[in-house]
């Protein structure tokens, strides 16, 4: 009697977990083989550096998922000639399907965020080789040029045959020629730093160098590490990529081309998600100490219900002079200030959080759920559980990244 054939898909995970950004990654994949009911995983534990496994060549697999860092893993990869996605997208350009984070996305999320801190002079520090970081540093020339200023950028030296651990390392032995640099800095200035290794780099060599964090230099990383960014002195404001989207969309690729469709070898990207704020961009480079005092009584109390009258008699000033103020310095006003910290957690509790909308409400100042709801349809264009159900398919696991 034959066997009957099975339908279960034997997929390999590449992918290290010992970094944020690749533990975001699985848990969307595994989402989606959750969903399937259907995928067999094999997860090898690694670095992200790391050759191919030894079990890989003589591997009889559907389908392969990874984090190709080395011409010797993409060769690997290659010489199985089964349907694969990389999601590191170096050595492997053109080769095979990739995704990646959006760069543009990053940059807009960080040069945003300093600007609304009132920084209007920008930096860039990066690894030189690495191609993530030439990206990050490229459309951030482009975009801050786009408002009328300029980027001041550092990258370490390019480490012969780079690889990410590569790039770290010599990051870490320039630590006085970094120094040198920020010291060199006009300022206050804000920096982006091309990951959140790199961006605790740059605070220690702030430190080095006697430059305070974040009133001289306010420091924005990338990939949002729950171990990195809260061992950072300060802790590191950090550009939180979609991971779990990224994870997942790939599976969903990589089950169209175990199903026989071809899929061209490009690059998809996938924005950012947000950047979560720390104390090391929590600065208003402002002389202006009434003016400072009151932008950090609309941030500690926008959810609570602050009105613009509460924040004018906690400085004091008149109305007046608090709206000309603002608009001087950060060029809105103290009511869209207000709004606009408000829906950005409503957003936050609708994509991370199964909360009813009545608790939303009330952890973002509003006495009725209907309030909450008309104000963050005229802001978003959309009711806030059309916005919660949109959200939690595209961003599945997003909390947790």
């Amino acid at each position: 009697m034959k066997k009957a054939r099975t339908s279960i898909r034997q997929v390999a995970l590449l992918i290290e977990s010992s970094r944020a950004y690749g533990r975001g990654l699985l848990r969307g994949i595994a989402e989606y083989a959750q969903e399937r009911g259907n995928w067999s995983l094999r997860h090898q534990e690694m670095a992200i550096n790391a050759d191919p496994p030894p079990w890989l060549a003589s591997w009889r697999g559907d389908g392969i998922l990874v984090r190709a860092e080395t011409p010797k893993m993409v060769r690997a990869i290659q010489n199985l000639s089964i349907p694969a996605i990389d999601l590191r997208c170096w050595r492997s350009t053109g080769t095979m399907p990739s995704f990646d984070t959006d760069p543009e996305s990053v940059v807009r999320l960080a040069v945003d965020h300093l600007r609304n801190r009132g920084f209007t002079q920008f930096g860039f520090c990066g690894f030189g080789g690495a191609n993530y970081s030439e990206r990050r540093l490229w459309e951030m020339r482009k975009y801050v040029r786009s408002l009328g200023y300029d980027v001041v950028a550092y990258e370490s030296p390019d480490p012969v045959h780079a690889t990410t651990f590569g790039s770290e390392q010599s990051g870490m032995l320039d630590q006085k020629g970094l120094t040198r640099w920020l010291t060199s800095l006009d300022k206050p200035i804000g920096i982006l730093a091309c990951n959140d290794i790199r961006a605790q780099q740059l605070l220690n060599a702030c430190h080095e160098g006697h430059i305070q964090v974040p009133d001289e230099v306010a420091v924005v990383g990338v990939d949002n590490d729950d171990v990195i960014c809260p061992l950072c002195l300060p802790p590191l404001t950090s550009v939180e990529p979609s991971t779990s989207r990224i994870g997942y969309e790939a599976a969903a690729m990589l089950e169209r081309m175990m199903g026989g469709e071809a899929i061209p070898a490009e690059t998809t990207r996938i924005p950012a998600r947000r950047i979560v704020v720390r104390s090391s961009t929590d600065a208003i480079p402002v002389d202006d100490a009434e003016f400072v005092k009151a932008y950090r009584v609309i941030r500690e109390n926008a959810c609570r219900g602050v009105s613009v009258q509460d924040v004018a008699d906690a400085v004091p000033m008149s109305r007046r002079a608090l709206e000309r103020r603002m608009r001087t310095h950060l060029d809105q006003s103290p009511a869209d200030m207000i709004a606009s910290i408000r829906l950005a957690r409503i957003k936050e509790l609708l994509e991370t959080t199964s909360q009813p909308l009545k608790q939303i409400a009330k952890l973002t100042g509003f006495h009725h759920d209907e309030h909450m709801a008309k104000f963050f349809k005229k802001l978003a264009g959309i009711p806030p559980g059309q916005y919660r159900n949109k959200h939690r398919v595209v961003n599945r696991n997003s909390a947790g990244d």
